[in-house]
């Protein structure tokens, strides 16, 4: 198989990079960190202006009212937390105080998906997007790389409203070009194609990419549609693929239910039915493990969304 190159820094500190970036510029920009500081690297805004970070604490519900109060005061507030503590814990405060009256919060889900160094399966979410993109008027965006996640962030920064980050906690690879300009709402095709198309967004279009260049080896020829916005989704970008090829697989790092994959089969089923398979987490409990170990395990290394195309590629 095709070898990823991993970027040299990881998203978690670009997002560090970034944050601090925007605390400086921005005198509405506020740092609230749930005791992950060193990991999330929102330490960043506590070490150079510590005036503008809270320390919230292992109390992820107050930490969401607390941002609520902020932003209904014309603050921006930044949550950051691992993405399982923060989709799961304040749910309910997400829905009520931040996501119904649209406050300008946004949040940062770190250690999103199944790669969170060993720190076991409590720590791993793959099941935050189904979760955000659930609640009316928040935004959802799962970045390619650092450099899409840079741009996330500035937009997020512009946006009047919830915005709900997916961050990776180690090196992924490099899937957009030096180019590249983020749009929300909007997906961008990486490469073009007409057997199939190959619909990923996140940590997993690099794998995605990947696999598509070992089925041009076999004379397959595989769209790469990357989706960065989840929510508001590009629906006829999604639908234009499906009808140049007739066949598509998804790929996410992330539960198969309620994801991109799920996303992208409501679609097509109301409006351009074509056979669908979906590359992601089954629905099965995870275990902890190694990177390598886990994507395997689970289905999600590139050789498994090849694998996917072939059956996909037998039923069209």
């Amino acid at each position: 198989m095709a070898k990823l190159t991993l970027e040299k820094t990881s998203m978690r500190d670009v997002f560090g990079e970034v944050i601090l970036e925007l605390a400086k510029s921005d005198p509405k920009v506020y740092a609230l960190d749930g005791d992950l500081a060193n990991s999330t690297k929102i330490n960043t805004v506590a070490e150079q202006f510590p005036e503008k970070f809270l320390q919230m604490g292992i109390a992820e519900q107050n930490m969401m009212g607390v941002a609520a109060g902020m932003a209904s005061a014309g603050l921006q507030p930044w949550i950051a937390t691992f993405a399982a503590f923060l989709t799961k814990r304040s749910l309910d405060q997400i829905s009520v105080v931040v996501a119904q009256p649209k406050m300008d919060v946004k949040m940062i889900g770190a250690y999103s998906g199944l790669l969170n160094g060993c720190a076991g399966k409590t720590h791993q979410a793959v099941e935050d997007v189904a979760i955000m993109r659930s609640l009316p008027n928040m935004a959802v965006i799962a970045p390619g790389d650092t450099g899409e996640l840079k741009q996330a962030m500035q937009f997020a920064n512009r946006y009047k409203g919830p915005v709900y980050i997916r961050v990776a906690r180690d090196p992924v690879a490099r899937a957009l070009p030096e180019e590249y300009t983020f749009m929300f709402g909007k997906a961008v095709k990486l490469r073009e194609g007409s057997d199939v198309a190959i619909i990923t967004s996140g940590t997993q279009t690099g794998r995605s990419l990947c696999a598509a260049a070992e089925l041009e080896k076999e004379g397959i020829s595989a769209i790469v549609l990357h989706v960065p916005t989840i929510k508001p989704l590009d629906v006829d970008a999604i639908i234009a693929v499906a009808k140049q090829t007739g066949a598509v697989v998804t790929a996410e790092e992330h539960s198969i239910i309620g994801g991109l994959g799920g996303a992208v089969a409501e679609t097509l089923a109301e409006h351009y039915p074509v056979p669908v398979l979906r590359v992601g987490v089954e629905d099965i409990n995870i275990q902890s493990g190694s990177n390598e170990a886990l994507l395997d395990r689970y289905g999600l290394s590139s050789r498994h969304v090849v694998r996917k195309v072939k059956e996909i590629l037998r039923k069209k």
